[in-house]
């Protein structure tokens, strides 16, 4: 089942597979506007996990994204465990793929990500690419606390576009970067609804791009 859902996200991945992708519905790509440079995004809420700084989040220029434009995370509190969330609030889902391009600019951690099924600042998963430790990572934060559920050794690197995607199917999530499947794991804190938003640890400069949603529908005997 959830390999289906990988292939029927061929926008996500770059994988072609019509039958599987007609299971897809009502695909979104989340505008960036260059009317709103110097401005927080569009229908986002900025929230924060932990204590410290909520952390800035802008539109800039940036000459190396798609149009010109990027979704820009800025911080320097370095408070320990405190992660700045930008959720996209038209969207309320369990199933829905995800996928954006992703930079790490600067910043201790080095980590950024893609958090689903947020139902609040303090719960919710968290895909991480690290360019520190080379690794992309799936966590759950439950009551504000981030734990690791699986992960895998991968060619991060600072200051260059990645592409991060993630496929969830019920308990079920397929992982990729740079339109190559990472690892599948499993997980059954969040089998809810929630938003879904762009992720960044402590201090970081980290910028978003071309980030877009698919729904899929729910999958049955889960």
């Amino acid at each position: 089942m959830i390999e289906r859902a990988l292939q029927c996200a061929c926008l996500l991945l770059a994988i072609t597979c019509a039958a599987s992708y007609a299971r897809a519905q009502n695909v979104h790509k989340i505008a960036i506007t260059s009317d709103r440079i110097g401005e927080p995004p569009a229908n986002f809420e900025l929230l924060r996990t932990g204590t410290g700084d909520l952390g800035k989040w802008t539109v800039v220029p940036d000459t190396t994204s798609i149009a010109g434009i990027a979704i820009e995370q800025f911080s320097e509190d370095q408070t320990e465990n405190r992660f700045s969330v930008a959720v996209y609030k038209p969207l309320y889902l369990a199933n829905v793929a995800v996928r954006a391009r992703v930079k790490l600019i600067k910043g201790t951690m080095q980590t950024a990500g893609l958090a689903l099924r947020i139902q609040d600042s303090d719960n919710y998963y968290v895909v991480t690419a690290n360019a520190f430790d080379k690794r992309v990572d799936l966590f759950r934060v439950l009551n504000g606390k981030m734990e690791q559920i699986a992960g895998t050794d991968a060619d991060i690197f600072m200051d260059r576009w990645h592409t991060l995607a993630v496929i969830p199917e019920n308990d079920r999530f397929v992982i990729a970067t740079d339109n190559r499947r990472l690892f599948a794991a499993s997980d059954r804190t969040f089998l809810i609804e929630g938003r879904i938003g762009l992720w960044a640890e402590e201090d970081n400069l980290s910028r978003f791009d071309q980030v877009e949603l698919a729904s899929l529908p729910l999958a049955e005997g889960r």
